[in-house]
Formats: structure tokens, C-alpha cells, sequence
């Protein structure tokens, strides 16, 4: 017996189920070793109403994740996600961004005045991101550091010299992400997508993952899967595992993965989990 993701699996020695009892089974047709004798156990099971599932399937769903060794299609055998479902998640973003941006500009106000009182600098912190289908484009946030202090590529966020005091309390909350409202109001960002990463790291990223490219084929979100399942990690220790969570998202596209996320989303910002 092996648990893993709260799910217990037993490993079939032989095709029989020597009469014991399972809730699934689950196979790589893939693989070699699936014999003509395997493929007749698999059949005979379907017959008796066990249902027989993919294995990377199977490993997609009780992870959230896609290996990134190659690119891999949506349930439709495409690569490109649901352009109904894109358009109608434009519409969502650009009504709920106007809905949205009358009630929260005081407290925008509110929080660029206090940003300026604790430091020099602007109140708004703007840096280009790679962004839907490739484009360069001006992501805004409330500057949460320092203008004049310098530290590591990748400093420890729980000990950052450069993070100002009202700086770690909007970064733990999400509220330095606030201003992204007005880049979703136009088109470059979604509520809910891939982060943007910038456009140095785009590249860098592709020279150890050559299809890196691919997920912009959605907007990119002020929140994703890779945020709400992994939190924000360090930008090259979790590469990877960022990377096969944003995979796992375009490719499962849909409105209820987005709803899942939104409500994952509220949830650590009530938690301050996976704060930067």
C-alpha cells in the first residue's frame, strides 16, 4: 500500500484482483509493459464497472500539477484553451475592474499617502512583465521597498532590509497588488491567470524550459494556481514546480478552476499565506 495526496494505492503484481475490492484502477497506457494479458484485465474491469483511469491523469489531478518535459493538450486535444470561455472571462474582468476600482480608489489614496510618509520615492512601483501572447507590458503595484537600499537577487522575504514597514503589511495581504485593477480594466492582466514574470527572467526561464513561452497563451492574473497551491516561493528554487502549477491551470482553463482559485485567493489573503 502507498498513500499519497490522501489517496491509498495498492500495486498490482499480476492482472487479478485476487479478490479484493477497489475504487479505481489506474494504469499508464504508455507504458511497455501493458501486455495483451493487462490490456484484457483492464477491459474486464471496465465490463464489472471499476473504472480504469490514465495514470498521468490520475497524477494531474491528486497533484495540480503538469510535468514540464513536454507540452501536453487540454481534454479537447488542443493546445490553445477555450477562446468562448477567454471571452467570456474578459467580460467578467473588465466589468468587475470597473465595479471595483470607484470603491477602492480612497483607500488607494490612503495607502500612497502612507507610503510616502514612511519613505522617498513614488507611491507606485511600475516594472514591464511578459504578458498575453508575449507582450511587454507596464505592471503596476504599490512600492513596498526602500528607493536607496540595495540586497540579493533573490533576498529572504522574511528579512529584507529593503522592505519598508507598510511595505511587509500590504505585501502579506496582497494589497500591493491592488493597482493591478486599472491594468485589468484594459486588457493586460486577468483577476485570475499565470503571474507575469519579468522580461529578464522570461528568457531565462526558457533556456531550461524551451516552451516557457507557452503559458502566455492566457492573461496573466493578480492571483493563480501556482500562488494559492505553492504560495509565493523564491523565484529559482521553485521554478519548476511554479511552472508544471501554471501548466496544470492552461490547461484545465475553465470557470470553475477559476472559482476555485477566487476562493482559494480570499483565503490566504485573510491568512497572509505564501506572503513575499
Amino acid at each position: 500500500m502507498v498513500k499519497s495526496h490522501g489517496a491509498l494505492f495498492s500495486i498490482l503484481k499480476s492482472p487479478d484482483l485476487e479478490g479484493q475490492r477497489y475504487n479505481a484502477i489506474v494504469a499508464d497506457f504508455d507504458s511497455p509493459m501493458l501486455t495483451p494479458e493487462w490490456e484484457k484485465f483492464l477491459a474486464q474491469c471496465t465490463l464489472a464497472r471499476i473504472p480504469v483511469y490514465s495514470e498521468k491523469k490520475i497524477r494531474e489531478f491528486v497533484t495540480g500539477r503538469v510535468k514540464i518535459k513536454h507540452l501536453s493538450e487540454n481534454v479537447f486535444g488542443s493546445l490553445l484553451p477555450s477562446e468562448i470561455y477567454e471571452s467570456i472571462k474578459r467580460w467578467i474582468d473588465f466589468l468587475s475592474a470597473l465595479f471595483l476600482i470607484p470603491i477602492f480608489l480612497p483607500f488607494f489614496i490612503i495607502i500612497a499617502i502612507l507610503i510616502k510618509l514612511e519613505s522617498k520615492g513614488p507611491a507606485l512601483f511600475i516594472q514591464p512583465r511578459m504578458g498575453f501572447r508575449g507582450k511587454v507590458f507596464p505592471m503596476l503595484k504599490f512600492r513596498s521597498m526602500y528607493t536607496n537600499k540595495e540586497g540579493g537577487r533573490f533576498t529572504n522575504p522574511n528579512d529584507d532590509p529593503r522592505i519598508t514597514r507598510i511595505g511587509k503589511i500590504i505585501r502579506k495581504f496582497r494589497i500591493d497588488e491592488l493597482p493591478q485593477l486599472f491594468n485589468i480594466l484594459i486588457g493586460q492582466m486577468s483577476f485570475i491567470g499565470p503571474r507575469p514574470e519579468s522580461f529578464e527572467l522570461s528568457q531565462w526561464y526558457e533556456k531550461d524550459v524551451p516552451f516557457f513561452a507557452y503559458r502566455h497563451v492566457v492573461r496573466p492574473g493578480i492571483s493563480g494556481w501556482a500562488q494559492v497551491e505553492q504560495g509565493y516561493a523564491a523565484e529559482v528554487e521553485g521554478m519548476n514546480v511554479k511552472l508544471e502549477y501554471d501548466f496544470y491551470y492552461i490547461k484545465n482553463f475553465s470557470f470553475w478552476l477559476d472559482l476555485l482559485i477566487t476562493f482559494k485567493t480570499i483565503k490566504t489573503i485573510l491568512t497572509g499565506f505564501g506572503a513575499r
